[in-house]
């Protein structure tokens, strides 16, 4: 039985995962470094409540289709630091769907159903709505989105797993991280951001040649600071928005009442107010102490909500990979993946479209055509981390 390693538990990495469960020669395992899961999906949780410092919504762009959709056309998109990251729908798929480029009509009503998507209705001021689009919130949190998949995938999942050499050994890949011995797999799929991906060490640097590397080092990412605030039971936060974009500050684009715009009440969990910065912020303060970003973002929160309490605690967090810059670039000549296949090697450099990533291995593993030959790699597929 093949065994395929997933590396990242963020959207990319359970879409995966999940295309590739019921796999009958298949054996899937996750591992991320984080404690849990979600990455730019993430949820942060605290006695007091939680709130969604990454994506906010989930929405449907439908006249951003591409020519191989069916129907009225559509993407999939998050709505991530205040703005649009869409990924394409798989070909022959319906238009109307949810998230990530695999996930279908079917796969979306699924997700409403079981209560982890449900329409945004909360009233959210500066926001642009397209023509057509609409958008949802996860009740439960963003990142229960990623967590569905991962355990509708089946798959292992381990966290606190940091990979850090990737070694050919046997016609197998030697996988070893930071604590814990070496694991071997006979397919690894990479779902970090590009710089990430590049500090790997080991044999997966040959794979690498001088072209694709400085077309990986092109990638860039724009950074962000998100800040959430977390309240006692029963505080008031006496604002008429659920959220709101900023456009007039240096320093906050984004205000959000979490906990309303989820549409979520209870009387024994306080509000929480999530805010996210400009890039331009995020930038120039990369490096700086995280306690004195915070109240650089506090005293700025403070002049545009004057009413708003003081929170009981609150999270800062570093989003030091927010998304690609521009959104949905991508490498020139790297927008189709690249493949090289002989026996059982599979080599790819896979941007932005999962589908087309996971589909060979898919067949690979239902046809039972998982070979190894000697002096070949095994599959290896990367991706560049544009998984909102």
């Amino acid at each position: 039985m093949a065994r395929v390693l997933v590396v990242g538990a963020g959207l990319t990495g359970a879409a995966g995962a999940a295309l590739l469960r019921g796999a009958p020669r298949g054996q899937v395992a996750v591992w991320d470094k984080a404690r849990g899961a979600g990455g730019r999906m993430s949820t942060t949780r605290t006695d007091r409540g939680s709130a969604d410092l990454g994506a906010q919504f989930v929405t449907c762009e439908p006249e951003l289709a591409g020519p191989r959709l069916s129907g009225c056309g559509g993407r999939a998109a998050v709505q991530s630091f205040g703005e649009m990251l869409c990924i394409p729908l798989p070909p022959g798929q319906a238009a109307d769907s949810s998230i990530a480029g695999s996930l279908a009509l079917s796969f979306y009503e699924e997700l409403v159903t079981h209560g982890i998507l449900q329409p945004l209705t909360a009233p959210v001021e500066g926001m642009v709505v397209r023509e057509g689009s609409r958008n949802y919130v996860a009740p439960q949190g963003i990142s229960s989105v990623v967590k569905y998949y991962l355990e509708q995938s089946g798959a292992e999942v381990s966290y606190e797993q940091h990979v850090t050499h990737i070694s050919l050994r046997d016609g197998r890949w030697e996988v070893s991280r930071k604590a814990g011995p070496p694991e071997h797999f006979d397919v690894v799929i990479l779902t970090m951001p590009v710089p990430q991906i590049l500090q790997l060490q080991g044999d997966i640097v040959n794979i690498i040649n001088e072209s694709q590397k400085q077309q990986l080092e092109s990638v860039s990412y724009s950074s962000r600071y998100a800040l959430g605030l977390f309240y006692e039971a029963g505080t008031g936060i006496g604002v008429p928005w659920a959220a709101q974009y900023i456009t007039d500050n240096p320093c906050v684009r984004f205000i959000s009442i979490d906990n309303e715009k989820r549409n979520i009440e209870s009387p024994d969990i306080g509000p929480s107010v999530v805010v996210h910065t400009t890039v331009t912020f995020g930038s120039q303060h990369l490096d700086s102490d995280p306690a004195e970003v915070q109240q650089i973002i506090l005293s700025h929160l403070q002049k545009i909500v004057p009413s708003l309490p003081k929170p009981s605690s609150i999270k800062c967090h570093r989003w030091r990979y927010s998304q690609v810059a521009p959104p949905g670039s991508a490498p020139r000549g790297m927008e189709q993946p690249l493949f090289q296949e002989g026996g059982g090697r599979v080599t790819g450099f896979i941007f932005k479209k999962i589908q087309a990533k996971i589909s060979p291995l898919e067949r690979t593993f239902c046809h039972g055509e998982v070979k190894q030959k000697q002096q070949q790699p095994p599959p290896v597929v990367q991706q560049d981390g544009q998984d909102l």
